[in-house]
């Protein structure tokens, strides 16, 4: 059986904070806004995730009024929704990604972001593709406010275990 989940998240840009997108820190003046590390690239794949799974969405299961996620690392996170993703049958499939932001360039950090997320997920890394692009300058993106991210995943039903 094969599952398709969507997942969006958006965080606002500012001084102070660090930025960390795909679980890999990223030298930038400015750092998403969040409660927890607010990496928005493995919220939304967490998100496409435990829609996939038709479980809600991330801020059920660490919601942003629980002190424990305070400044929690979103891949310490993503782990335990592929041990949920596991606890109900699936497997990743594959996952496609995108970060939308003007800047920083991001090319060069993809590698990285994908092997952090394929070792995460317990999937081969060619299963995990990581895109980045611009809005030309328009909207909140494009002006440097925020930033975005979009996921959508596959998921299949976990062979018997070997």
């Amino acid at each position: 059986m094969l599952r398709i989940g969507h997942g969006y998240d958006v965080h606002r840009l500012t001084e102070g904070r660090r930025l960390v997108l795909g679980g890999v820190d990223i030298p930038f003046e400015k750092g998403a806004d969040g409660h927890s590390d607010a990496d928005v690239l493995v919220h939304a794949i967490m998100d496409s995730i435990l829609g996939a799974l038709a479980l809600g969405d991330i801020g059920q299961h660490f919601p942003d009024t629980d002190d424990r996620y305070k400044d929690a690392d979103s891949i310490e996170l993503l782990k335990t929704v592929i041990v949920i993703a596991a606890e109900n049958g699936y497997t990743i499939n594959n996952i496609d990604s995108t970060v939308i932001c003007q800047r920083p360039k991001l090319k060069d950090y993809i590698p990285e972001m994908r092997r952090r997320i394929a070792e995460a997920c317990r999937c081969d890394i060619s299963s995990v593709s990581v895109k980045a692009t611009t809005e030309e300058k328009l909207g909140f993106t494009g002006d440097g406010s925020g930033i975005a991210a979009h996921a959508v995943c596959t998921l299949i039903k976990a062979g018997p275990a070997a």
